[in-house]
């Protein structure tokens, strides 16, 4: 009996370590994919032909492939170069790669959200800020931006509700968050239990981000 608390009790401690390291990545990703996000969808728009050309190649590969291969190449490359090339070793921790990854990732998305947000503001508005005497900066800024932000603020819900999910990839890379220790603690006490308590706690990081968007939705509800 007492080594079955034991065992529940250091589950539970690691786990909850994990959800920190899980949080971590949460967190740093949404502060470098977001304002990463708005220089490429600029880039997109750009009627700069080499410009938005540059900018489509990389929404597409980014876009185009598995998040799990990405964290890999992002870690993997940069040893095999150093290592091919440089005839060195570098240490580049797991963590750090997938922070990068992530955000380059969530970046190309959060992009074609921005630009979706963009797009639907009328192009009559940008006509009578000309008439008003606005700067191209003037208009983007206090007159578009914040009437997209409430436009996209509903689908960046949704992929922020799926950025917490996708943390557990990074356990490829033997970063230990939440899925990390979940499937050792299983796996060392041969049950299921482990996991579905992970589920629990991803559900509950799920829904305090559902309920922030909600807020956010109803503070932004003065422009409807």
């Amino acid at each position: 009996m007492l080594s079955y608390f034991t065992n529940n009790a250091e589950m539970f401690n690691s786990m909850l370590r994990g959800t920190l390291t899980t949080l971590s990545i949460f967190f740093l990703t949404l502060i470098f994919a977001i304002p990463l996000a708005l220089p490429v969808c600029l880039g997109r728009m750009s009627k700069i032909r080499i410009v938005s050309k540059i900018t489509n190649l990389f929404l597409l590969v980014i876009r185009g492939t598995p998040l799990m291969l990405q964290l890999l190449i992002i870690y993997f490359v940069p040893k095999l170069v150093a290592v091919k090339v440089f005839k060195t070793t570098i240490d580049w921790p797991s963590y750090v790669a997938s922070i990068v990854a992530f955000s380059i990732n969530y970046s190309a998305y959060f992009a074609e959200i921005y630009r979706s947000g963009i797009n639907s503001i009328p192009k009559g508005q940008y006509e009578a800020c000309k008439v008003l005497g606005y700067t191209n900066s003037q208009t983007f800024f206090k007159i578009v931006l914040p009437q997209a932000v409430k436009h996209i603020v509903p689908v960046m819900g949704n992929e922020v509700i799926t950025l917490v999910k996708d943390t557990s990839l990074v356990t490829i890379l033997s970063v230990q968050e939440l899925m990390f220790f979940a499937k050792s603690s299983s796996n060392r006490m041969v049950s299921f239990t482990p996991l579905l308590i992970a589920g629990i706690f991803y559900f509950l990081m799920n829904w305090v981000v559902s309920f922030a968007f909600k807020r956010i939705e109803k503070r932004l509800s003065y422009y409807n």
